[in-house]
């Protein structure tokens, strides 16, 4: 039946549980984001065999994610516009099978221009679901177990690395082509999945918990044939849009995690993009051995990262100011330093041990930073709140790659053009402390409002 999955147990909500719905909804999200970032990393896999092929710049290839990454913030915030107002999985199947389409489409690509074209078109697909999965994670798990489950969600960022992997490895034995044609069939099946998951309630766990609820309610999801009237009593609720907008800039804590978080990702976006052409270039390993260690770093690194990230939010929420701040501001700060160390060492070994070090440190953010996000936004309106975390972070991450490209064109280095996006980092990891101070006021007004509520 359609719709079924994460339904809560006896059709009923306990507020006690860390898991009302059970886990089946974090599952199904994380092979989203999962397979989405998969096939986004494979192009820095097979990078230096589609340049092989077409002959172009490392300025023409680094401005491919910078122009990729500006298409899909223009549509970042109507992505969370409709988030807030319409069922949220049906957003995401649709999206998940648009780029699923997207993906054939780079591997057929006839020439330079319509490979390009593909992997705008890919990237704007790509930031339509994000707000919603956000959105979705609050309305799924209470505050008790959201650093669990955002950290879970957005550890497929760095995942992705797989892709980074695979491509490598495709290119070098068949062809850069291989790579995105094999990526088709995930996608499609992905949809297919999420089809089948139900629309939870906005604000019902918030209500619940600031309530003190003890006891399990009566409380269905929304079922599938009431979608529409649901999305349209939700809208009516929700105020109109450039007021929401207002609202959403106006909390502190977001604003200093989103900038922050932006600043992180305009220099891992830039590094990463170029670390295994960097590899090929600078120390002689081949497409394959190139992608394998860079997919192998980002995937170590963030699991491990994410494990001491979600288990000191855990401790150090409630226990120290803005805890989950603390521990996640901290790790990007000691990782981007560690980072800019590890690109100036000769032996490859060296340099693979550090950067696995540098990417533990900086993921420890990552189950802390989006829990704390959905912690300090009302529900109603936490598909815009990530939908600015995304076109801030998209924004960020789309000048990373086309810096180093010039530089690496002019400089005659691409070392050169990673050293510049070190400093950017180390003051992300700074504002990320700085939003310490407002966190624990902006998420008491939350739970105030949904009491009231």
């Amino acid at each position: 039946m359609v719709g079924t999955l994460g339904s809560p147990r006896a059709g009923t909500l306990d507020a006690r549980s860390r898991a009302p719905f059970g886990w089946t909804p974090l599952i199904v999200l994380f092979i989203v984001g999962f397979v989405d970032r998969i096939e986004h990393n494979l192009l820095i896999g097979v990078l230096p065999a589609v340049q092989s092929e077409w002959g172009f710049s490392d300025t023409a290839a680094g401005s491919i994610p910078t122009a990729a990454a500006l298409a899909a913030a223009v549509v970042t915030l109507p992505a969370g516009y409709l988030a807030d107002r319409f069922s949220r999985t049906r957003i995401i199947v649709v999206v998940v099978f648009f780029w699923a389409i997207a993906t054939l489409g780079s591997g057929l690509a006839a020439g330079f221009v319509m490979f390009y074209l593909m992997r705008v078109l890919l990237a704007t697909a790509e930031n339509i679901d994000n707000p919603a999965s956000g959105s979705l994670l609050a309305d799924y798990y209470p505050p008790v177990s959201r650093a669990k489950a955002y950290g879970l969600t957005r550890i497929t960022a760095h995942l992705g690395g797989v892709g980074t992997l695979l491509g490598g490895v495709l290119a070098e034995a068949f062809s850069w082509r291989t790579a995105f044609l094999v990526m088709v069939v995930p996608g499609v099946l992905t949809a297919l999945l999420v089809w089948l998951l139900r629309e939870p309630r906005r604000g019902e766990l918030d209500r619940l918990v600031a309530a003190g609820d003890a006891s399990p309610a009566s409380l269905p999801l929304a079922h599938p044939a009431s979608v529409t009237s649901a999305s349209t009593s939700t809208a009516s609720a929700t105020p109109p849009f450039w007021r929401q907008f207002r609202q959403v800039l106006a909390i502190p804590t977001l604003v200093f995690v989103c900038a922050g978080l932006s600043l992180l990702t305009f220099g891992l976006a830039g590094i990463f993009y170029w670390l295994p052409t960097f590899m090929v270039r600078t120390h002689g390993v081949g497409t394959g051995t190139a992608g394998s260690l860079s997919g192998l770093i980002t995937v170590a690194g963030t699991l491990t990262g994410t494990l001491v990230g979600s288990w000191l939010g855990r401790r150090w929420h409630g226990t120290r100011k803005g805890g989950r701040l603390l521990a996640g501001g901290s790790g990007i700060t000691a990782g981007s330093l560690v980072l800019a160390g590890a690109l100036s060492m000769e032996s490859i070994d060296t340099m693979t041990a550090l950067l696995l070090l540098a990417c533990s440190l900086m993921a420890i953010a990552m189950p802390n930073m989006t829990a704390c996000l959905a912690d300090v936004v009302p529900a109603a309106s936490r598909g815009l709140g990530f939908a600015v975390l995304q076109l801030l972070t998209t924004g960020g991450g789309a000048f990373g790659s086309l810096i180093v490209g010039i530089a690496s064109d002019r400089l005659g280095s691409l070392l050169a053009g990673m050293y510049i996006l070190v400093l950017p980092m180390v003051a992300g990891g700074l504002l990320t402390l700085r939003a310490r101070a407002s966190f624990e006021r902006d998420a008491r007004k939350v739970m105030e409002e949904a009491a009231s509520g």
